[in-house]
Protein backbone atom coordinates (compact mmCIF):
# COMPACT_ATOMS: atom_id res chain seq x y z
CA UNK A 1 0.00 0.00 0.00
CA UNK A 2 1.36 3.41 -0.95
CA UNK A 3 1.71 5.90 1.86
CA UNK A 4 0.60 9.51 1.69
CA UNK A 5 2.04 12.88 2.65
CA UNK A 6 0.44 15.06 5.32
CA UNK A 7 1.01 18.61 6.47
CA UNK A 8 0.03 20.06 9.85
CA UNK A 9 -0.11 23.77 10.55
CA UNK A 10 -2.22 26.85 10.85
CA UNK A 11 -4.72 27.24 8.04
CA UNK A 12 -3.04 30.24 6.45
CA UNK A 13 0.36 28.52 6.23
CA UNK A 14 -0.76 25.22 4.73
CA UNK A 15 -3.70 26.07 2.49
CA UNK A 16 -1.71 25.93 -0.75
CA UNK A 17 -0.23 22.48 -0.14
CA UNK A 18 -3.50 20.71 -0.93
CA UNK A 19 -3.06 21.58 -4.59
CA UNK A 20 0.03 19.34 -4.79
CA UNK A 21 -1.69 16.36 -3.25
CA UNK A 22 -0.81 16.68 0.43
CA UNK A 23 -3.45 15.94 3.02
CA UNK A 24 -4.04 19.07 5.09
CA UNK A 25 -4.54 19.02 8.85
CA UNK A 26 -5.30 22.48 10.16
CA UNK A 27 -4.08 23.03 13.69
CA UNK A 28 -4.45 26.64 14.82
CA UNK A 29 -3.75 25.74 18.46
CA UNK A 30 -0.17 24.48 18.99
CA UNK A 31 -1.27 22.83 22.25
CA UNK A 32 -3.43 20.44 20.19
CA UNK A 33 -0.52 19.44 17.91
CA UNK A 34 0.83 16.49 19.94
CA UNK A 35 -2.56 14.75 19.97
CA UNK A 36 -3.04 15.35 16.24
CA UNK A 37 0.42 13.96 15.49
CA UNK A 38 -0.34 10.90 17.63
CA UNK A 39 -3.54 10.29 15.67
CA UNK A 40 -1.75 10.55 12.32
CA UNK A 41 1.11 8.28 13.34
CA UNK A 42 -1.18 5.67 14.93
CA UNK A 43 -2.71 5.13 11.49
CA UNK A 44 0.71 4.34 9.90
CA UNK A 45 -0.65 5.84 6.68
CA UNK A 46 1.82 8.67 6.14
CA UNK A 47 5.40 8.35 4.88
CA UNK A 48 6.09 12.06 5.38
CA UNK A 49 4.51 14.53 7.75
CA UNK A 50 5.42 18.17 7.23
CA UNK A 51 4.73 20.59 10.07
CA UNK A 52 5.01 24.32 10.43
CA UNK A 53 7.89 25.18 12.75
CA UNK A 54 5.53 26.38 15.47
CA UNK A 55 3.65 23.06 15.45
CA UNK A 56 6.93 21.13 15.14
CA UNK A 57 8.27 22.71 18.32
CA UNK A 58 4.97 22.29 20.18
CA UNK A 59 4.90 18.54 19.48
CA UNK A 60 8.53 17.81 20.43
CA UNK A 61 7.78 15.04 22.92
CA UNK A 62 5.42 13.17 20.60
CA UNK A 63 7.65 13.44 17.52
CA UNK A 64 10.78 12.29 19.39
CA UNK A 65 9.20 8.82 19.41
CA UNK A 66 9.90 8.71 15.66
CA UNK A 67 13.46 10.05 15.63
CA UNK A 68 15.00 6.63 14.99
CA UNK A 69 12.33 5.33 12.61
CA UNK A 70 12.41 5.62 8.84
CA UNK A 71 8.73 6.53 8.60
CA UNK A 72 7.12 8.81 9.03
CA UNK A 73 9.73 11.43 8.24
CA UNK A 74 8.67 14.50 10.21
CA UNK A 75 9.95 17.68 8.59
CA UNK A 76 9.57 21.30 9.75
CA UNK A 77 8.63 24.09 7.34
CA UNK A 78 8.45 27.83 7.99
CA UNK A 79 4.93 29.16 8.44
CA UNK A 80 3.44 32.54 7.63
CA UNK A 81 4.53 33.79 11.05
CA UNK A 82 8.16 33.54 9.99
CA UNK A 83 11.18 31.29 9.96
CA UNK A 84 12.61 30.27 13.34
CA UNK A 85 15.62 28.54 11.77
CA UNK A 86 14.83 25.13 13.26
CA UNK A 87 14.96 23.40 9.87
CA UNK A 88 18.37 24.82 9.10
CA UNK A 89 19.71 23.87 12.56
CA UNK A 90 18.43 20.31 12.17
CA UNK A 91 19.97 19.94 8.72
CA UNK A 92 23.26 21.33 10.00
CA UNK A 93 23.19 18.85 12.89
CA UNK A 94 22.52 15.91 10.57
CA UNK A 95 25.37 16.89 8.26
CA UNK A 96 27.73 17.35 11.19
CA UNK A 97 26.85 13.88 12.50
CA UNK A 98 27.40 12.35 9.08
CA UNK A 99 30.68 14.01 8.10
CA UNK A 100 32.06 15.28 11.40
CA UNK A 101 31.85 18.96 10.50
CA UNK A 102 29.21 21.52 9.59
CA UNK A 103 30.11 21.98 5.94
CA UNK A 104 26.81 23.64 4.97
CA UNK A 105 26.21 26.58 7.28
CA UNK A 106 29.62 27.16 8.85
CA UNK A 107 30.06 30.81 9.84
Amino acid sequence: MAKSIAIIGDGESIKGFGTVGMELFVCDDPAAAPQLLKQLTDEDYYAIIYMTEEIFEASAREREKFAERATPAIIPLPGVRGNTGIGQRRLSSFVEQAVGSDILFKN
